[in-house]
């Protein structure tokens, strides 16, 4: 159901974090997680994508990361027929056009091409995209949320990071606490993943009272990711 979370939240940071998630759902702004690596900000954005006016509408993923600056235009913005050797015959439908009706989810922001991201102020200003080799725009309509590890203010001052992006990306900003910051989480997080291994693998197994006590000892620099793994 919409009110509980497909993740923990037992602590009360996450707890605000939800209430402010569910309020804000149905509202078109960006959203712009932030949070070090491995906090979960991926599950969060799909969080917000199923509790919003939008969950019937496909959630679309992308890493910045993932993909060489070369391709990362096609595959963003996609491409008419015959546009370039090697492209598909029939053309191509982007990422942000599957995600008409639904929302994008461009993680690691941090890393999108300066290039790419005056074309991305532009599709948000304007709500149209214009694929590769084509002339006319066309209208899109989705929600969009972003997420970073890095500190964007950073990335502007090292020229690196566009400030009129950053304006428009930091509407409703979400920052994920680490996993040492939200220790309530750490033993029903554990108990979760055991019980989702345990249903792969077939197995039967219970943590201790000593594990769980060192558990929530330790720091867990990977966050929530590690803590999985």
């Amino acid at each position: 159901g919409g009110e509980n979370p497909p993740f923990i939240a037992e602590s009360p940071r996450m707890r605000r974090l939800c209430q402010t998630a569910r309020k804000v759902a149905d509202i078109g702004s960006t959203v712009l997680l932030t949070g070090e690596t491995g906090t979960g900000k991926e599950v969060f954005a799909s969080y917000i994508h199923n509790i919003s006016n939008r969950r019937d509408h496909s959630f679309i993923v992308v890493d910045c990361t993932s993909l060489p600056e070369s391709l990362m235009e096609s595959e963003l913005f996609g491409y008419e027929k015959g546009t370039f050797t090697g492209a598909l015959s029939s053309g191509k439908k982007g990422m942000i056009e599957s995600a008409n009706g639904g929302t994008l989810f461009l993680d690691e922001i941090n890393s999108l091409p300066l290039s790419l991201q005056g074309k991305l102020l532009r599709v948000i200003e304007t709500k149209t995209i214009k694929k590769l080799g084509s002339v006319k725009p066309q209208p899109v309509d989705f929600r969009l949320i972003v997420a970073t590890n890095v500190d964007l203010t950073q990335c502007i001052e090292e020229k690196s990071f566009r400030s009129d992006l950053y304006y428009r990306l930091n509407v409703l900003p979400f920052h994920l606490p680490p996993l040492r910051e939200r220790r309530e989480d750490i033993i029903p997080l554990a108990n979760r993943f055991l019980e989702e291994f345990q249903q792969v693998y077939g197995i039967r197994r219970a943590f201790s009272q000593q594990v769980f006590d060192e558990l929530l000892e330790y720091d867990w620099p990977g966050n929530i990711r590690e803590l999985r793994n």
